[in-house]
Protein backbone atom coordinates (compact mmCIF):
# COMPACT_ATOMS: atom_id res chain seq x y z
CA UNK A 1 0.00 0.00 0.00
CA UNK A 2 1.37 3.26 -0.87
CA UNK A 3 2.87 5.27 1.73
CA UNK A 4 0.34 8.23 1.08
CA UNK A 5 -2.34 5.56 1.32
CA UNK A 6 -1.26 4.63 4.79
CA UNK A 7 -0.98 8.24 6.16
CA UNK A 8 -4.70 8.73 5.09
CA UNK A 9 -5.81 5.40 6.42
CA UNK A 10 -4.26 6.29 9.96
CA UNK A 11 -6.03 10.06 9.61
CA UNK A 12 -9.39 8.73 9.49
CA UNK A 13 -8.89 6.19 11.97
CA UNK A 14 -7.56 9.05 14.32
CA UNK A 15 -10.40 11.34 13.85
CA UNK A 16 -12.63 8.30 13.67
CA UNK A 17 -12.07 7.91 17.17
CA UNK A 18 -11.42 11.37 18.56
CA UNK A 19 -14.90 12.35 17.04
CA UNK A 20 -16.43 9.44 18.84
CA UNK A 21 -14.42 9.74 22.32
CA UNK A 22 -14.48 13.42 22.95
CA UNK A 23 -17.40 13.37 24.52
CA UNK A 24 -17.06 10.98 27.11
CA UNK A 25 -12.94 12.18 27.83
CA UNK A 26 -14.87 15.70 27.86
CA UNK A 27 -17.19 14.28 30.79
CA UNK A 28 -14.77 12.29 32.20
CA UNK A 29 -12.13 15.05 32.61
CA UNK A 30 -15.01 17.78 33.02
CA UNK A 31 -13.90 20.35 30.49
CA UNK A 32 -15.38 21.24 26.97
CA UNK A 33 -15.36 19.58 24.05
CA UNK A 34 -13.14 21.48 22.34
CA UNK A 35 -9.77 22.08 24.19
CA UNK A 36 -10.48 17.98 23.72
CA UNK A 37 -10.43 17.96 20.50
CA UNK A 38 -7.07 20.11 20.42
CA UNK A 39 -5.15 18.17 22.87
CA UNK A 40 -6.10 15.03 21.72
CA UNK A 41 -5.25 16.36 18.02
CA UNK A 42 -1.77 17.55 19.47
CA UNK A 43 -1.10 14.26 21.07
CA UNK A 44 -2.12 12.23 17.54
CA UNK A 45 0.40 14.34 15.90
CA UNK A 46 2.94 13.54 17.97
CA UNK A 47 2.46 10.16 18.27
CA UNK A 48 2.49 9.94 13.94
CA UNK A 49 -0.63 8.97 13.64
CA UNK A 50 -1.91 12.52 11.78
CA UNK A 51 0.50 13.77 9.45
CA UNK A 52 0.81 16.14 6.87
CA UNK A 53 -2.13 15.64 4.51
CA UNK A 54 -3.62 17.95 1.65
CA UNK A 55 -7.33 16.40 1.86
CA UNK A 56 -7.01 16.73 5.77
CA UNK A 57 -5.69 20.21 5.64
CA UNK A 58 -8.77 22.01 3.23
CA UNK A 59 -11.83 20.13 5.20
CA UNK A 60 -9.99 21.30 8.76
CA UNK A 61 -10.22 24.78 6.65
CA UNK A 62 -13.65 24.34 5.75
CA UNK A 63 -14.58 23.10 9.40
CA UNK A 64 -13.65 26.41 10.23
CA UNK A 65 -15.36 28.18 7.49
CA UNK A 66 -18.12 26.41 8.62
CA UNK A 67 -17.74 27.91 12.54
CA UNK A 68 -17.85 31.33 11.52
CA UNK A 69 -20.41 30.86 9.07
CA UNK A 70 -22.41 29.17 12.31
CA UNK A 71 -21.12 31.97 14.43
CA UNK A 72 -22.92 34.20 12.14
CA UNK A 73 -26.56 32.80 12.16
CA UNK A 74 -26.09 33.78 16.00
CA UNK A 75 -26.31 37.47 14.59
CA UNK A 76 -28.83 39.34 13.46
CA UNK A 77 -28.21 42.43 12.02
CA UNK A 78 -30.76 44.14 13.12
CA UNK A 79 -29.65 43.71 16.59
CA UNK A 80 -27.19 46.71 16.09
CA UNK A 81 -30.23 49.32 15.27
CA UNK A 82 -32.58 47.95 18.14
CA UNK A 83 -29.20 47.60 21.19
CA UNK A 84 -29.42 50.04 23.45
CA UNK A 85 -26.92 52.86 21.85
CA UNK A 86 -24.74 52.81 25.38
CA UNK A 87 -24.31 49.41 25.35
CA UNK A 88 -22.72 49.94 21.43
CA UNK A 89 -20.56 52.69 23.18
CA UNK A 90 -18.92 50.94 25.39
CA UNK A 91 -18.62 48.23 23.46
CA UNK A 92 -16.38 50.64 21.52
CA UNK A 93 -15.19 52.13 24.26
CA UNK A 94 -13.77 48.26 25.35
CA UNK A 95 -12.48 47.97 21.73
CA UNK A 96 -10.17 51.00 21.76
CA UNK A 97 -8.82 50.49 25.73
CA UNK A 98 -7.93 47.44 23.82
CA UNK A 99 -5.75 48.98 21.37
CA UNK A 100 -4.48 51.82 23.58
CA UNK A 101 -3.26 49.28 25.90
CA UNK A 102 -1.76 47.05 23.46
CA UNK A 103 0.01 50.21 21.79
CA UNK A 104 1.47 51.33 25.47
CA UNK A 105 2.92 48.13 26.19
CA UNK A 106 4.66 47.84 22.58
CA UNK A 107 6.02 50.95 22.67
CA UNK A 108 6.94 50.96 26.52
CA UNK A 109 8.70 47.34 26.18
CA UNK A 110 9.80 48.09 22.96
CA UNK A 111 8.18 45.08 21.23
CA UNK A 112 7.29 44.35 17.88
CA UNK A 113 4.53 46.60 16.38
CA UNK A 114 2.62 43.22 15.62
CA UNK A 115 1.75 43.52 18.97
CA UNK A 116 -0.64 46.26 18.66
CA UNK A 117 -2.23 43.90 16.04
CA UNK A 118 -1.89 40.86 18.24
CA UNK A 119 -3.24 41.53 21.66
CA UNK A 120 -6.68 42.78 20.76
CA UNK A 121 -7.31 40.38 18.28
CA UNK A 122 -11.08 39.03 18.33
CA UNK A 123 -12.63 35.96 16.66
CA UNK A 124 -16.61 35.05 17.76
CA UNK A 125 -15.87 31.42 16.20
CA UNK A 126 -14.93 29.70 19.55
CA UNK A 127 -17.91 32.35 21.08
CA UNK A 128 -20.29 30.56 19.09
CA UNK A 129 -18.79 26.70 20.60
CA UNK A 130 -19.45 28.30 24.07
CA UNK A 131 -23.38 29.02 23.30
CA UNK A 132 -23.39 24.87 22.69
CA UNK A 133 -22.35 24.65 26.05
CA UNK A 134 -24.40 27.09 28.06
CA UNK A 135 -27.49 28.23 25.77
CA UNK A 136 -28.74 31.58 24.81
CA UNK A 137 -29.86 33.20 27.46
CA UNK A 138 -26.79 34.31 29.15
CA UNK A 139 -26.63 37.84 29.43
CA UNK A 140 -22.88 38.29 29.16
CA UNK A 141 -22.73 35.41 25.92
CA UNK A 142 -24.92 37.06 23.93
CA UNK A 143 -22.95 40.75 24.77
CA UNK A 144 -19.82 38.95 24.35
CA UNK A 145 -21.22 37.63 20.79
CA UNK A 146 -22.69 41.54 19.49
CA UNK A 147 -19.19 43.12 20.61
CA UNK A 148 -17.20 40.49 19.47
CA UNK A 149 -18.73 40.57 16.13
CA UNK A 150 -17.47 44.25 15.52
CA UNK A 151 -14.12 43.58 17.29
CA UNK A 152 -13.57 40.93 14.61
CA UNK A 153 -14.76 43.00 11.68
CA UNK A 154 -11.89 45.61 13.34
CA UNK A 155 -9.10 42.52 13.17
CA UNK A 156 -9.76 41.65 10.20
CA UNK A 157 -9.80 44.75 8.72
CA UNK A 158 -6.34 45.14 10.18
CA UNK A 159 -4.98 42.00 9.20
CA UNK A 160 -5.40 42.28 5.69
CA UNK A 161 -3.80 45.86 5.68
CA UNK A 162 -0.79 44.08 7.40
CA UNK A 163 -0.90 40.77 5.68
CA UNK A 164 -1.19 42.60 2.34
CA UNK A 165 1.99 45.32 3.66
CA UNK A 166 4.04 42.39 4.89
CA UNK A 167 3.45 40.41 1.43
CA UNK A 168 4.01 43.23 -0.95
CA UNK A 169 4.61 46.24 0.82
CA UNK A 170 3.35 49.41 0.64
CA UNK A 171 2.41 49.42 -2.91
CA UNK A 172 -0.21 49.23 -5.35
CA UNK A 173 -1.14 45.41 -4.40
CA UNK A 174 -1.69 47.14 -0.88
CA UNK A 175 -4.04 49.64 -2.37
CA UNK A 176 -5.87 46.61 -3.85
CA UNK A 177 -6.43 44.58 -0.82
CA UNK A 178 -7.39 48.12 0.18
CA UNK A 179 -10.19 48.59 -1.96
CA UNK A 180 -11.72 44.79 -2.34
CA UNK A 181 -12.17 45.09 1.34
CA UNK A 182 -13.78 48.83 1.32
CA UNK A 183 -15.88 47.17 -1.44
CA UNK A 184 -16.89 43.87 -0.08
CA UNK A 185 -18.11 46.09 3.04
CA UNK A 186 -19.89 48.79 0.57
CA UNK A 187 -21.57 45.38 -0.94
CA UNK A 188 -22.77 43.81 2.14
CA UNK A 189 -24.28 46.76 3.09
CA UNK A 190 -26.04 47.30 0.63
CA UNK A 191 -27.30 44.08 0.02
CA UNK A 192 -28.40 43.46 3.96
CA UNK A 193 -30.58 47.45 2.26
CA UNK A 194 -31.91 46.03 -0.48
CA UNK A 195 -32.68 42.61 0.73
CA UNK A 196 -34.55 44.26 3.64
CA UNK A 197 -36.85 46.28 1.08
CA UNK A 198 -37.27 43.62 -1.28
CA UNK A 199 -38.27 41.14 2.06
CA UNK A 200 -40.43 44.13 3.58
CA UNK A 201 -42.55 44.68 0.14
CA UNK A 202 -42.79 40.96 -0.32
CA UNK A 203 -42.51 39.02 2.98
CA UNK A 204 -43.72 35.57 1.33
CA UNK A 205 -40.53 35.40 -0.65
CA UNK A 206 -38.67 34.63 2.28
CA UNK A 207 -41.02 31.46 2.86
CA UNK A 208 -41.16 30.74 -1.25
CA UNK A 209 -37.26 30.38 -0.30
CA UNK A 210 -37.38 28.65 2.72
CA UNK A 211 -41.17 27.01 3.12
CA UNK A 212 -42.01 25.90 6.51
CA UNK A 213 -42.44 22.47 5.99
CA UNK A 214 -40.68 20.92 2.96
CA UNK A 215 -38.98 17.70 2.38
CA UNK A 216 -36.53 18.39 0.14
CA UNK A 217 -34.57 20.61 2.58
CA UNK A 218 -34.63 23.89 0.65
CA UNK A 219 -33.12 25.87 3.44
CA UNK A 220 -30.32 23.56 4.03
CA UNK A 221 -29.50 24.09 0.24
CA UNK A 222 -29.95 27.88 0.31
CA UNK A 223 -27.67 28.52 3.33
CA UNK A 224 -25.06 26.07 1.59
CA UNK A 225 -25.37 27.73 -1.97
CA UNK A 226 -25.00 31.24 0.34
CA UNK A 227 -21.75 29.54 2.12
CA UNK A 228 -20.04 28.34 -0.65
CA UNK A 229 -20.55 31.57 -2.74
CA UNK A 230 -19.16 33.94 -0.30
CA UNK A 231 -15.58 31.63 -0.22
CA UNK A 232 -15.70 31.99 -4.13
CA UNK A 233 -16.09 35.24 -3.69
CA UNK A 234 -13.70 35.94 -1.09
CA UNK A 235 -11.11 33.92 -3.06
CA UNK A 236 -11.75 35.68 -5.91
CA UNK A 237 -10.72 38.83 -4.46
CA UNK A 238 -7.75 37.53 -2.34
CA UNK A 239 -9.84 38.24 1.16
CA UNK A 240 -10.24 37.11 4.84
CA UNK A 241 -12.49 33.94 4.20
CA UNK A 242 -13.80 33.66 7.64
CA UNK A 243 -14.98 37.13 7.57
CA UNK A 244 -17.20 35.90 4.39
CA UNK A 245 -18.86 32.99 5.94
CA UNK A 246 -19.03 34.84 8.88
CA UNK A 247 -21.21 37.47 7.21
CA UNK A 248 -23.07 35.07 4.96
CA UNK A 249 -24.34 33.46 8.22
CA UNK A 250 -25.33 37.08 9.38
CA UNK A 251 -27.67 37.38 6.30
CA UNK A 252 -29.52 33.63 6.63
CA UNK A 253 -30.14 35.23 10.72
CA UNK A 254 -31.52 38.16 9.58
CA UNK A 255 -33.93 37.68 7.13
CA UNK A 256 -34.52 34.49 7.30
CA UNK A 257 -35.81 34.30 11.10
CA UNK A 258 -39.14 32.30 10.74
CA UNK A 259 -36.76 29.46 10.32
CA UNK A 260 -36.26 28.80 13.98
CA UNK A 261 -34.95 25.56 13.36
CA UNK A 262 -32.65 26.04 10.62
CA UNK A 263 -29.76 27.08 13.16
CA UNK A 264 -29.89 23.78 14.88
CA UNK A 265 -29.89 21.89 11.88
CA UNK A 266 -26.77 23.54 10.54
CA UNK A 267 -24.84 22.98 13.71
CA UNK A 268 -26.07 19.32 14.26
CA UNK A 269 -23.93 18.69 10.92
CA UNK A 270 -21.51 21.09 11.78
CA UNK A 271 -20.17 20.08 15.48
CA UNK A 272 -20.64 16.45 14.35
CA UNK A 273 -18.07 17.20 11.65
CA UNK A 274 -16.27 19.61 10.31
CA UNK A 275 -15.85 21.55 13.07
CA UNK A 276 -14.19 18.46 15.39
CA UNK A 277 -12.30 18.36 12.59
CA UNK A 278 -11.15 21.60 12.58
CA UNK A 279 -10.23 22.14 16.64
CA UNK A 280 -8.26 18.13 15.43
CA UNK A 281 -6.15 19.52 12.90
CA UNK A 282 -5.74 22.74 15.05
CA UNK A 283 -4.08 20.57 17.62
CA UNK A 284 -1.93 18.29 15.09
CA UNK A 285 0.05 21.13 13.69
CA UNK A 286 1.25 21.65 17.29
CA UNK A 287 5.05 20.36 17.65
CA UNK A 288 5.16 19.06 21.29
CA UNK A 289 9.16 19.44 21.13
CA UNK A 290 8.72 22.50 20.56
CA UNK A 291 7.68 23.01 24.21
CA UNK A 292 11.51 22.06 25.02
CA UNK A 293 12.60 24.97 22.90
CA UNK A 294 14.37 27.87 25.06
CA UNK A 295 11.68 30.86 25.74
CA UNK A 296 8.75 29.17 23.89
CA UNK A 297 6.47 28.56 26.93
CA UNK A 298 7.76 31.81 28.82
CA UNK A 299 6.75 33.77 25.98
CA UNK A 300 3.62 31.68 25.10
CA UNK A 301 2.02 32.46 28.79
CA UNK A 302 2.96 36.39 28.78
CA UNK A 303 0.88 36.42 25.65
CA UNK A 304 -1.87 34.65 27.34
CA UNK A 305 -1.29 36.69 30.08
CA UNK A 306 -1.40 40.07 28.82
CA UNK A 307 -4.27 39.00 26.25
CA UNK A 308 -6.64 37.60 29.31
CA UNK A 309 -5.73 40.34 31.55
CA UNK A 310 -5.82 43.09 28.98
CA UNK A 311 -9.57 42.21 28.40
CA UNK A 312 -10.35 42.22 31.79
CA UNK A 313 -9.40 45.49 32.51
CA UNK A 314 -10.93 46.83 29.49
CA UNK A 315 -13.94 44.58 30.10
CA UNK A 316 -14.82 47.36 33.45
CA UNK A 317 -16.98 48.85 31.25
CA UNK A 318 -19.73 46.65 31.88
CA UNK A 319 -19.11 46.13 35.54
CA UNK A 320 -22.37 48.08 36.01
CA UNK A 321 -24.41 46.44 33.39
CA UNK A 322 -23.20 42.62 34.41
CA UNK A 323 -21.34 42.68 37.97
CA UNK A 324 -18.08 41.55 38.40
CA UNK A 325 -18.21 37.56 37.80
CA UNK A 326 -20.36 37.94 34.30
CA UNK A 327 -18.23 40.98 33.54
CA UNK A 328 -14.83 38.31 34.13
CA UNK A 329 -16.87 35.40 31.60
CA UNK A 330 -17.23 38.16 28.93
CA UNK A 331 -13.55 39.35 29.21
CA UNK A 332 -12.71 35.36 29.09
CA UNK A 333 -15.30 34.80 26.03
CA UNK A 334 -13.38 37.20 23.77
CA UNK A 335 -9.87 35.52 24.94
CA UNK A 336 -9.81 32.73 22.16
CA UNK A 337 -9.08 34.47 18.73
CA UNK A 338 -7.45 30.70 18.19
CA UNK A 339 -6.99 31.10 14.38
CA UNK A 340 -6.59 34.71 13.91
CA UNK A 341 -3.94 34.43 16.45
CA UNK A 342 -2.27 31.67 14.39
CA UNK A 343 -3.10 33.57 11.32
CA UNK A 344 -0.99 36.55 11.73
CA UNK A 345 1.87 34.24 13.17
CA UNK A 346 2.07 32.38 10.08
CA UNK A 347 1.98 35.76 7.75
CA UNK A 348 4.55 37.32 9.88
CA UNK A 349 6.82 34.52 10.42
CA UNK A 350 6.96 33.94 6.40
CA UNK A 351 7.82 37.51 5.82
CA UNK A 352 10.55 37.06 8.37
CA UNK A 353 8.69 39.68 10.86
CA UNK A 354 8.97 37.34 13.90
CA UNK A 355 11.28 34.57 14.46
CA UNK A 356 10.52 30.56 14.69
CA UNK A 357 10.70 30.77 18.12
CA UNK A 358 8.50 33.92 18.69
CA UNK A 359 5.91 32.08 15.93
CA UNK A 360 5.69 28.48 17.89
CA UNK A 361 4.97 30.43 21.14
CA UNK A 362 2.10 32.16 19.31
CA UNK A 363 0.98 28.81 17.94
CA UNK A 364 1.14 27.61 21.10
CA UNK A 365 -0.80 30.62 23.38
CA UNK A 366 -3.32 30.15 20.82
CA UNK A 367 -4.08 26.50 22.09
CA UNK A 368 -3.59 26.90 25.72
CA UNK A 369 -5.66 29.87 25.59
CA UNK A 370 -8.63 28.20 24.24
CA UNK A 371 -7.39 25.27 26.57
CA UNK A 372 -7.52 27.58 30.00
CA UNK A 373 -10.82 30.21 29.08
CA UNK A 374 -12.71 27.21 28.47
CA UNK A 375 -12.09 25.26 31.58
CA UNK A 376 -12.35 28.88 33.43
CA UNK A 377 -15.30 29.85 31.96
CA UNK A 378 -16.59 26.62 33.47
CA UNK A 379 -15.75 26.70 36.49
CA UNK A 380 -17.11 30.18 37.17
CA UNK A 381 -20.23 29.08 35.57
CA UNK A 382 -20.35 26.24 37.99
CA UNK A 383 -19.56 28.23 40.88
CA UNK A 384 -22.42 30.39 39.72
CA UNK A 385 -24.69 27.36 39.74
CA UNK A 386 -23.85 26.51 42.82
CA UNK A 387 -24.35 30.14 44.38
CA UNK A 388 -28.02 30.00 42.76
CA UNK A 389 -28.65 26.56 44.53
CA UNK A 390 -27.60 27.77 47.58
CA UNK A 391 -29.91 30.88 47.80
CA UNK A 392 -32.82 28.93 45.74
CA UNK A 393 -32.33 26.20 49.51
CA UNK A 394 -32.30 29.65 51.80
Amino acid sequence: MPHSATSGLSILIALAFIVFTSPYFSKILRIPIAPVEIILGAAAGYFGLIGHNDIFHIVSEVGFFYLMFLAGTEVDLKIFFTTDKKILKSGLIYIALLYLLSSIITFSFDLTPLFILIIPLMSVGMIFTLFKEYGREEKWLNLGMLVGSIGEVVSIVLLTFVGAYLKFGAGSELALSIIYLGGFLLLSAFGFKMLNVLFWWYPQLKVMLMPHYDNAEKDIRLSMALFFGIIALMLYLDLEIAFGAFVAGTFIATFFDHKKDLPHKLASFGFGFLVPTFFIYIGSTFKIDALFMDGIIKNAMLIVSIMIGFRMIASLVFLNLLGFKKTMLYALSHSMPLTLLIAVATIAHKSGDISEEFYFSCILASLTQAIIVMISIKILMNSQKKNFRAISKE
